[in-house]
């Protein structure tokens, strides 16, 4: 058995490499963009590189007959038995031969191996999109535009993967609609920060009279945090210890522009908390609930702290922590599949920089290989 891998610009050169030394017969067993050479990590060019594999005496036996082929000499009658190393071999094309089935019916059956859709696919997944989903916003791409460039391919995908929402999923920061925002997420995804960002640029841009509650009364370094921000901000705060603590903060401030509510950021996965986050805050009339959640983390544990919440509205996500990764698939997972927008983007500590309003063009930007500011 002979496995050699082949690098060319193009997935037809590739292949075109791999059938002039391997023939028809060889097996794909891997294939992948990479990107090679450049100076100081500048200028990289972009490569497909190829994995394949050939049974050699399946080829040698392809040439009997072939007038042009040098004829051997010939071999001794081989026993009626393999010898062991040549059963192994024959046992592991075999083994090949169905892996390189099962990935083909794992492939998206829209579109052919060889194809600009193909290499679409490809850096979909290696921005981690979730697979049914790329094949299913390919799919939905091709039924409406006849062609596609693996160049501008990525993004013209994931924006137009926006448009069949009805209605539209909402981007952007607040709109100053609803006078309290209410933030929920895990420990450790910096909710407190995003908060004192989004006071800031409500109290220095948008000249609007804010005020902090946080009922996160389980971390004393959380309501340390939360009052030195409101120290520097100029602005009130009060800590809720129970329902009536809350009720008497919004009445306190029922005058203010904008008030912000931080919360516990406990385990989601404790159904106790949502119950009796439910019975502390009230959800109704003038309120909007923000989940934060951190690039950093998987696409299914995102999920999972998101169905936790079926039962409290989330109007918007919030992304922090993008300049601590370099895929985007799930924050694109989560607006997909869950049908919900996205308010704002923070990429650091620095209070009040670092927070930008979210939109379609940043997650498809992204996930297509643009880090300039979108």
């Amino acid at each position: 058995m002979k496995v050699k891998k082949y690098q060319a610009r193009s997935m037809p050169e590739v292949m075109s490499q791999v059938k002039k030394e391997m023939g028809s017969d060889a097996v794909i067993l891997n294939s992948k963009v990479v990107y090679r050479g450049g100076f100081l990590g500048l200028f990289k060019k972009k490569n497909m590189e190829v994995i394949a594999a050939i049974d050699p005496d399946n080829r040698e036996s392809q040439r009997e007959g072939n007038p042009n082929q040098i004829k051997e000499e010939a071999k001794p009658v081989q026993p009626l038995s393999p010898p062991d190393n040549q059963s192994t071999d024959l046992d592991v094309i075999r083994e090949i031969k169905a892996m390189k089935k099962l990935l083909e019916r794992q492939q998206p059956q829209s579109f052919p191996l060889v194809s600009p859709f193909h290499e679409i696919y490809e850096r979909l997944m290696e921005q981690e999109v979730a697979p049914a989903i790329a094949e299913e916003i390919i799919k939905e791409w091709k039924e409406h535009n006849s062609d596609i460039t693996p160049e501008g391919g990525i993004y013209e995908v994931i924006s137009s993967a926006f448009n069949h929402f009805n209605p539209p999923l909402s981007f952007g920061g607040i709109d100053y609609r609803n006078q309290y925002i209410q933030f929920v997420g895990p420990t450790g995804v910096g909710k407190t920060t995003t908060i004192a960002k989004v006071a800031a640029q409500a109290v220095l841009s948008a000249n609007k009279k804010v005020a902090f509650i946080t009922t996160d009364t389980y971390r004393i370094a959380a309501i340390e945090q939360l009052k030195t921000y409101a120290e520097l901000l100029n602005v009130p705060i009060e800590v809720a210890y129970s329902t009536e603590d809350y009720m008497a903060a919004r009445e306190k401030f029922a005058a203010y522009d904008l008030v912000l509510i931080d919360t516990a950021g406990r385990n989601f996965r404790d159904a106790q908390y949502i119950k009796e986050l439910k019975e502390l805050i009230d959800f109704g009339v003038n309120m909007e609930t923000y989940l934060v959640l951190s690039l950093t983390s998987r696409y299914r544990d995102m999920q999972v702290i998101y169905d936790q919440f079926h039962e409290v509205p989330i109007h918007k996500l919030i992304f922090t922590k993008a300049d601590e990764t370099s895929t985007f698939g799930s924050a694109f997972n989560m607006l997909y599949h869950n049908k919900v927008g996205a308010a704002y983007i923070t990429d650091g500590q620095n209070v009040p920089d670092d927070i930008r309003g979210a939109s379609i063009d940043w997650v498809a930007s992204r996930i297509a290989g643009d880090s300039n500011d979108a």
